[in-house]
């Protein structure tokens, strides 16, 4: 919104107007409190108080004009003094204020990082340095993102632009094993599209909330991975009893399927167990998956929920090879929803995950 044309005062300027009209105002009462309890019972005759002079007359054409260059010291004192308390009170506003110039033109390095004893202006400084930390980690994380998801989404199309220019250099080549091929790369960028779409979906928070059961989408993402289970030789168990929270549930079902496959793909060669767990207590809803497998880092855990994020034993060449999404997606859904993510490598090997979110009764 535009401001309107005219006289613009600055802060500085209006405190240091304020001190001075409050010196003012406290000389005048004080001079009308003379007036008021001394001034105005000496007698006004030739007499003079008891008889001996100076009468009122006198007292006042002799106070007036003290009382004038009283009054004006005090104005130009109020305005000068007050000049310079507002430059020192307003000077961590200025170095505030020159941080956020500096971000706003791009530069998200630089801090306040005020040192003088806790005030207002030191408390709003340490929540402008903290805002500066969040947003520059999220602008390096968009930045890492987009620079992952560019390299992700080049590699399924430099594939396919090699299998089509195969095609039309070497017309004797099998052209069944060509299409296949070409569905497959093809699968893959339209798999790693939506995975891009659902996570941008679950950042946004843009979606309708109704009641859902955890327990109940437990079942129905153990039920559709149970055929990947069988093959893989892995044992799949859900356990628990009714979590209720407040949400999308074709997200939070895709959280759920996402931390099952997880747990069926990164898993024992055989005789492998995933163990789904609801419940609900505190106030909070929780779902707990369980999987044996390798072991797992400690040091790689963290960077399990960042995007395109694989891990070095964690990655595959099989038909369930991901993008490195799965984790990163349940981590901005469960965000989005107002809940917590928690990775726990076993000591035995595989993995402890825990999702908490608002219980809703």
């Amino acid at each position: 919104m535009a401001r309107r044309p005219g006289l613009r005062l600055s802060a500085r300027l209006k405190l240091a107007l304020s001190y001075a009209g409050f010196l003012a105002v406290a000389g005048a009462l004080l001079l009308a409190v003379v007036w008021w309890y001394l001034l105005r019972y000496v007698p006004d005759n030739d007499q003079g108080l008891l008889g001996v002079s100076p009468n009122r007359y006198l007292l006042v054409h002799t106070f007036a004009p003290a009382a004038a260059w009283a009054m004006a010291f005090l104005l130009v004192f109020g305005l000068v003094g007050g000049w310079w308390l507002a430059g020192r009170m307003l000077a961590p506003l200025g170095r505030i204020t020159d941080a956020a110039r500096l971000a706003g033109s791009g530069s998200l390095s630089h801090r306040v990082r005020m040192t003088n004893r806790r005030d207002e202006f030191r408390e709003l400084a340490d929540t402008f340095d903290s805002m500066l930390d969040r947003l520059e980690s999220h602008v390096d994380e968009q930045r890492r993102f987009a620079a992952n998801a560019s390299h992700e989404l080049r590699t399924p199309l430099a594939i396919s632009r090699t299998l089509l220019d195969v095609a039309r250099k070497d017309p004797t080549r099998d052209r069944g094993e060509l299409i296949e091929r070409l569905h497959a790369v093809n699968d893959r960028a339209i798999g790693l599209t939506d995975a891009l779409l659902l996570l941008s979906r679950g950042d946004g928070g843009a979606f309708p909330r109704e009641p859902v059961d955890l327990s109940l989408l437990a079942e129905e993402a153990a039920e559709t991975l149970l055929p990947l289970a069988e093959q893989r030789g892995v044992t799949l168990d859900v356990t628990g009893a009714a979590a209720r929270t407040s949400g999308s549930a074709d997200l939070l079902l895709r959280v759920v399927t996402n931390l099952v496959q997880n747990g069926i793909v990164h898993n024992l060669p055989a005789d492998g167990t995933v163990t789904v767990h609801t419940e609900s207590y505190g106030g909070t809803s929780v779902l707990r998956v369980e999987n044996t497998g390798r072991p797992v880092p400690p040091d790689l855990v963290p960077a399990l929920t960042e995007p395109f994020r694989r891990g070095t034993e964690r990655v595959r060449a099989d038909e369930h090879a991901g993008v490195g999404l799965g984790l990163a997606i349940v981590h901005s859904v469960v965000r989005a929803h107002g809940g917590t993510l928690a990775l726990v490598p076993r000591p035995a090997g595989g993995l402890v995950v825990r999702v908490r979110l608002p219980d809703t009764p």
